[in-house]
């Protein structure tokens, strides 16, 4: 553990957004998707540039998380490997829950489930929670939107709903005229529904918090036609979400 490195873009501490209580995240640098309305778009590349980013060892990652320990204890929280995408640094990852669960952290994983399998695999015994992204169903309009194909994020997360023994938590950004339309939210709650073992489904509210970060990366934003939705158009995507999926806990604190 000493030994293995990893390049992260933070350490964020008393995170009460990442999972139960509170929390230390763990954001690593490093994203194969690129999607058109990513907030942390210095997340995406694994290399260094203009001020983001950090080099550290997995024995000092985990000095940072012990330091809050009490906290944990006391809000029923722990640590969040987050990203960008942690599968990009399994080993790292590996290191780090591995490490937390023999002194009894809390863990849990922040992924878009697009990777190899056998990384995931070697992470689930030392997960307590693991929170998947579900962006769209339809797979050309997923390469559209985000650079690659669902397929291999679809075929993970019925996987790990199988075999996976901890809580599997799905979360699924709403995006005005991406995957509002009442029948891709069926589709998704259709999907959501037939999982082995899903713990809840979270509703997140698409925001521009990452537009200043695009301008000091020289990038454009490629959202800003796109409107944020409002408290009757999230109210409406629940709605058709729990009548297309009753049986499955649907969680949303937008508004």
């Amino acid at each position: 553990m000493n030994e293995i490195t990893g390049r992260l873009l933070r350490i964020a501490k008393g995170s009460i957004h990442d999972g139960d209580g509170l929390r230390t995240v763990v954001f690593l640098k490093g994203c194969p998707l690129r999607c058109a309305w990513c907030a942390s778009p210095e997340s995406q590349d694994t290399e260094y540039s203009h001020g983001y980013g950090i080099t550290m060892t997995a024995a000092e990652v985990f000095n940072e998380i012990t330091k809050e320990e009490i906290f944990y204890y006391h809000s029923g929280g722990g640590v969040t490997i987050s990203g960008g995408e942690p599968l990009m640094q399994a080993d790292f990852a590996f290191a780090l829950v591995k490490q937390c669960k023999k002194v009894g952290i809390n863990t849990a994983i922040e992924t878009s489930a697009y990777g190899d399998y056998s990384a995931i695999e070697k992470l689930l015994p030392y997960l307590d929670v693991i929170y998947a992204d579900l962006k769209l169903m339809d797979e050309q309009q997923h390469i559209k939107q985000t650079g690659v194909s669902n397929k291999t994020i679809l075929e993970n997360i019925i996987r790990i709903a199988k075999e996976y023994s901890g809580k599997l938590r799905i979360r699924i950004p709403l995006v005005p005229s991406i995957n509002m339309d009442d029948d891709i939210i069926r589709v998704v709650a259709e999907f959501c529904k037939n999982l082995e073992r899903l713990d809840f489904v979270e509703f997140l509210l698409y925001h521009r918090l990452g537009v200043d970060t695009y301008r000091k990366l020289g990038r454009e934003f490629l959202m800003d036609s796109i409107v944020l939705p409002d408290k009757e158009s999230v109210e409406k995507a629940k709605a058709v979400f729990s009548e297309a999926a009753p049986v499955v806990r649907l969680i949303s604190n937008i508004f």
